[in-house]
């Protein structure tokens, strides 16, 4: 009976201390996480059949192909697993890979507006119009994960939940900054509208 009594005076303690809500919010943290990764996994699947597109009409533009192929390979050597939201300089480490990764595809949809054959192509189109998807699903996964994390770090920094978070060694989680922000938050130039001017002589398949 004593030792009935006892848990029930625990489980009440723990969670008049937050432990619930931390350990709620850190489950929360890690299925926004995973969708996120999962987002971001989707947009460097697409990227080499991008890129092959893109090469059979702008083959000489190989400063673009190459830096996309690089970002592609720098995003996929990194092990993107559930950790990586304990690890802040790992946490960091990928969104800077991603942040570059971004950048590369940019500029390859950017010299697609050169190729006027490339931007009818129609698998072309098809997979710009995959690319702009996920760059919105990305937005918004990131975006859950942000809200996850600042309800689960405002949980470990506040009294008395700060003092049960210490002792069953909750810390607070990175998150994405201003700064990352604005340099991922851009989604590469999807335009079908704009007019294309001439394509360089020789340079259509």
């Amino acid at each position: 009976m004593l030792k009935w009594l006892v848990m029930a005076f625990m489980a009440l303690a723990l969670s008049g201390c937050g432990y619930n809500t931390l350990q709620q919010t850190d489950e929360d943290i890690k299925a926004s996480w995973a969708e996120v990764l999962n987002q971001y996994q989707r947009r460097a699947d697409l990227v080499p059949n991008l890129v092959n597109v893109v090469k059979g009409y702008a083959a000489h533009e190989k400063d673009v192909l190459t830096s996309v192929t690089e970002a592609r390979a720098r995003v996929g050597a990194i092990q993107a697993t559930p950790e990586l939201i304990n690890d802040a300089a790992a946490f960091q480490k990928f969104i800077a890979a991603q942040g570059e990764l971004t950048g590369a595809i940019s500029r390859l949809l950017a010299v697609s507006e050169n190729y006027p054959q490339l931007k009818a192509d129609g698998l072309f189109r098809d997979l710009q119009a995959q690319l702009e998807g996920t760059e919105n699903r990305i937005t918004v996964a990131r975006n859950r994960y942000i809200a996850a994390v600042k309800t689960y770090n405002v949980t470990v920094r506040s009294f008395p939940s700060n003092l049960t978070a210490m002792v069953f060694g909750f810390k607070v989680k990175p998150t994405f900054t201003l700064e990352n922000e604005k340099a991922i938050a851009a989604p590469p130039k999807v335009d079908f509208g704009t007019p294309a001017p001439a394509a360089p002589s020789g340079s259509a398949r």
